[in-house]
């Protein structure tokens, strides 16, 4: 039992997000997944059954599962982030389901911002449409590392072969425009569930992977930075007991890169250089670190050391600056404020903000820069710069998705305005 146990817990974690247009069938994806992975459960089965009788669906529908809230079920559309998790003998697996209406971009960005993957969908009926171009735009400027297009509902073009290379080409002219590494294709449909997890017997000239197969083995271990070592300092840890009566440990996460008892690290902002003593846990005392992994680091020298200070390689120092140039998405329905002061959170630091310029917004019809129009309303996407009132500690958001990322937060109501990926 014990085994099983260890064996679920040391999987490998693929977190992915869907995204798409209204009723490209983001939610019956998802589905349709779960459905014949045979990751649901008996009693949400029947849940499923009942809810689709009274809907007065003969088959069940499958959208419901993610679908949870009262008015997504009454309107048939996605409104909040969903998340679904589920495992194969291969791998766990975390989806967000996203939702396509263009007012709720905000909600897109949030689920997406830790995704390994992004499978977009596209109808195959309609092709490549706005929100396709703003769904990838989004992918791109969040750095998700692998996309996978699922050319959706092909059992209603007939399982057209030109129709899907038509679409294919479409979105390969527009992805000229993006930054992303890898993109698949595959002709799916999520209702019958063709090419979902078994192979499609209505595309024989389709060759390549079913969804699942790609999920399952797409390699995901090089998206983690390994190089920048990066520990933001969270808490301090000082038992004060006879038994660790001198400890004095440093709490966090491995932002990124790794570290090693014996290494020269530099604490910042202080600039001070010391020698990691130890890295420990709960558990035991361990030679190393790696990203993601939440430890306790000693040092040999007693340094001044708070929430917010980062440890880093001696050798290898983020840059450290006043002035931030962000690409950002605008979540609240106050408009930006151009020389308006906010509160920036990044890693584990805070620090007051102004907004000093706004260069521009983008048009997510045709990707264009808008520079003569610089109100920034919820949901628009842009680029800004900011004054803050003490450096930080950061690398772009391209090398380093952890330490490139910041919110923006009302100084007045505290709530969360924007999404921000330093460039």
């Amino acid at each position: 039992m014990n085994e099983i146990v260890n064996g679920y817990l040391n999987m490998e974690l693929l977190r992915f997000t869907t995204a798409g247009s209204v009723d490209d069938g983001k939610s019956t994806l998802i589905g349709r997944l779960l459905y014949d992975s045979k990751a649901i459960f008996e009693d949400q089965l029947k849940a499923l059954e009942k809810a689709s009788l009274l809907k007065g669906e003969e088959n069940i529908n499958l959208a419901l599962l993610t679908d949870g809230l009262k008015a997504e079920r009454e309107q048939g559309i996605t409104i909040d982030v969903a998340y679904r998790y589920f495992a194969t003998p291969k791998r766990k697996f975390i989806i967000a389901d996203t939702p396509g209406h263009i007012q709720y971009t905000r909600n897109m960005v949030t689920g997406a911002s830790t995704a390994n993957l992004a499978l977009i969908l596209v109808d195959a009926r309609n092709g490549v449409v706005e929100q396709t171009i703003r769904h990838a735009f989004i992918a791109s400027l969040l750095q998700i590392p692998h996309v996978v297009v699922c050319i959706n509902k092909m059992d209603l073009v007939d399982f057209n072969e030109e129709r899907y290379h038509e679409i294919t080409q479409q979105f390969l002219n527009m992805a000229t425009k993006l930054d992303v590494k890898d993109i698949r294709f595959i002709p799916i449909s999520a209702l019958k569930g063709d090419n979902i997890v078994k192979r499609s017997q209505n595309m024989p000239w389709y060759e390549g992977p079913t969804l699942m197969w790609l999920l399952e083995t797409i390699y995901i271990s090089s998206d983690i930075n390994y190089i920048d070592a990066r520990f933001p300092v969270q808490y301090i840890i000082r038992p004060q007991s006879k038994e660790f009566h001198d400890y004095r440990g440093y709490a966090g996460r491995v932002a990124s890169g790794v570290f090693r008892k014996g290494d020269k690290v530099k604490i910042l902002p202080g600039g001070f250089s010391s020698i990691i003593k130890s890295i420990d846990t709960f558990e035991a005392s361990h030679e190393s670190a790696y990203a993601q992994q939440s430890v306790c680091i000693t040092l040999e020298d007693d340094i001044d050391i708070s929430r917010g200070d980062m440890i880093v390689k001696e050798n290898n120092v983020p840059t450290i600056s006043q002035d931030v140039e962000m690409m950002f998405c605008w979540f609240n329905e106050k408009p930006l404020q151009l020389k308006g002061k906010y509160i920036l959170r990044h890693t584990t630091n805070e620090v007051k903000c102004m907004v000093n310029e706004i260069r521009y917004k983008v048009d997510m019809t045709d990707l264009h820069r808008i520079e003569d129009d610089k109100e920034i309303k919820m949901n628009d996407i842009g680029r800004l710069s900011l004054r803050l009132q003490k450096p930080i500690f950061y690398d772009s958001y391209r090398k380093n998705r952890n330490t490139g990322s910041v919110i923006l937060v009302d100084e007045a109501t505290n709530e969360t305005v924007a999404a921000g990926m330093i460039v």
